[in-house]
């Protein structure tokens, strides 16, 4: 009981300042007299939700903590219900999957009530958090849980107060940036957005002129912009089967890495094939793994939701650390079509960077899960949706490979699940090429071109977000360009645009009627999605030395 009450003044020590950042004074948001008499009566809506929040969050994690010290591949009574499909080993695992995205939020929700926290910084986590609470739903629905189970309400609630708080936060800050013409959530279009101002499109034409996002430092560009040997030789741990390293395995070496730690921990995996599952969770931040090239360093595994594993933890290489880096490896998951479901690359981290990486598998290869990423000079093979996710993730320069998927199947690049228009995310394929698979350079057998046709996308989630700009699209794209999910679902919630593209599928005098779908012909508007605006890019991605493009141009 004890142990029960602590955690809620936690909690509710965390949630506080998140729901009272808006509200804090001039040094935040400065107000008129009219509009101090609107941030009062927020105020009191504010704490309502803040107790409810609290009081829900808390309970959920109470009920879910029994089963989260448990192995997931133990069958035991579980605190959602009596049934048998809840004392499975997959409802195991999706309970652990709770347990975890939770734990995540927690962090999240603290970051975003800093004092400090920039309002993109805050959106992006409280984004995030909120696709925490949506993962954790669809691994209880993967699992067969029932709605009426005894955590499902304390969930159900804990999402809806992370959801107002995401809302009232994103309308404060836009309502501050409005006043003070300042650029940020209110320019990324929930849907077809408006024009930019004059201002606007000087501040973005400087912006350009830059080679990487803001948030990566000059540290951190070297790390990616030099050539491997110099990281080779400095770097601070070593992974070699041959027992040459400080680690023969990758896990050994995250596991041997300091917690939250601010400085870059860089790990060397050397040459060969790694076959584990490599877990780099939250506490284990900015790690960069350097491997010594494609097809050379091979991280593989094989897990699949056939093996009664939820999605989520498929994945061969997951990573929720932020500041978290890879160059210059493959990450494959060799499961196979048949076994539907099977990741290779899961990021959850903010502030990730991917650099000539080859990402390898088929149904649902790349998670792009939440948060800030950027890929460059990447390649991804896969079938169905394999680019997916709710992560803010920019693909530049990036190879997507479509691989055959099985009989009767049809392809989709990308399979975006922006459930709230709040939300600060979306999937942005800029410079890439969308073309048809040659064999891989991987240890899975090579397959031959796809025979079905590709599309570029279809909408996990009401709100789903991609744009496709400035990228080769190859003739296994028919007329059309996207795929519904279901019917009619999110045809006018979603926004899914297209800039300046070109190859023989790029046409779009044949693409899909829909009324989210849009030609994107304003370069005001498809700035929106470039690296600097779209992912706050040039405060972080200059530090990782990873080589990119701020704006539009190549």
């Amino acid at each position: 009981m004890g142990h029960a009450v602590a955690r809620r003044l936690i909690l509710l020590l965390v949630f506080l300042p998140c729901f009272l950042l808006p509200l804090s004074g001039a040094h935040a948001f400065p107000a008129s007299a009219l509009e101090a008499e609107a941030v009062a009566a927020r105020h009191h809506r504010l704490r309502i939700a803040l107790n409810a929040t609290a009081v829900h969050v808390g309970k959920a994690l109470e009920a879910l903590s029994g089963a989260a010290v448990a192995p997931a591949s133990a069958v035991m009574t579980t605190p959602f219900s009596a049934g048998s499909s809840s004392s499975s080993p997959l409802a195991a695992a999706a309970r652990d999957d709770c347990a975890e995205l939770l734990e995540d939020s927690l962090d999240l929700l603290a970051g975003a009530g800093e004092p400090s926290a920039a309002h993109d910084d805050a959106v992006t986590w409280l984004s995030a958090a909120l696709t925490n609470h949506d993962t954790c739903a669809d691994s209880l629905n993967e699992a067969g849980i029932p709605h009426g189970a005894d955590a499902a309400p304390h969930l159900a609630a804990a999402r809806a107060m992370v959801r107002d708080c995401l809302t009232m936060y994103a309308e404060a800050a836009s309502a501050a940036m409005a006043t003070s013409n300042k650029d940020g959530l209110a320019g990324v279009p929930v849907r077809n957005g408006g024009g930019k101002s004059k201002k606007q499109r000087k501040r973005g034409r400087r912006r350009r002129r830059s080679l990487f996002p803001r948030w990566l430092s000059a540290r951190d560009r070297r790390l990616l912009l030099v050539p491997a040997a110099p990281l080779v030789e400095s770097a601070d741990m070593v992974v070699a089967k041959d027992g040459t390293g400080t680690h023969r395995t990758i896990s050994d070496a995250v596991k041997a890495a300091p917690e939250r730690s601010g400085r870059r921990t860089v790990i060397h995996v050397k040459a060969g094939r790694y076959d584990e599952n490599v877990k780099v969770g939250r506490k284990k931040t900015n790690l960069v793994f350097v491997g010594d090239g494609k097809g050379v360093t091979v991280v593989s595994a094989g897990r699949s939701v056939a093996d009664n594993f939820t999605t989520f933890h498929t994945a061969t290489f997951a990573a929720s650390g932020s500041g978290f880096m890879m160059r210059d490896m493959t990450v494959e998951n060799w499961a196979g079509p048949e076994r539907h479901q099977a990741v290779a690359l899961r990021v959850s981290a903010d502030r990730a960077a991917v650099y000539r990486c080859s990402i390898i598998g088929y149904q649902d290869t790349l998670y792009a899960h939440s948060n800030r990423h950027f890929y460059r000079d990447c390649d991804v093979y896969g079938t169905v949706d394999f680019v997916f996710g709710n992560a803010a993730a920019v693909l530049q320069r990036c190879n997507l490979w479509s691989r055959s998927p099985l009989p009767g199947q049809k392809n989709t690049v990308t399979a975006q699940n922006r459930r709230d228009p709040g939300q600060s995310t979306g999937l942005v394929i800029h410079a890439c090429r969308v073309v048809p698979s040659p064999p891989p350079p991987s240890t899975a057998p090579a397959v031959a071109a796809p025979l079905a046709p590709t599309y570029l996308g279809r909408p996990w989630k009401l709100y789903s977000r991609v744009v496709v700009m400035m990228s080769y699209i190859g003739g296994h794209v028919p007329p059309e360009g996207w795929l519904a999910w279901n019917a009619t679902f999110a045809l006018d919630t979603l926004y899914y645009g297209e800039y300046m593209n070109y190859g023989p599928g790029a046409g779009v005098a044949g693409r899909v009627a829909w009324p989210g779908h849009r030609v994107i012909n304003d370069s005001a508007e498809a700035e929106r999605f470039t690296v600097a605006r779209f992912i706050s890019g040039a405060s972080w991605l200059p530090a990782t030395g990873v080589s990119f493009l701020s704006g539009l141009s190549l």
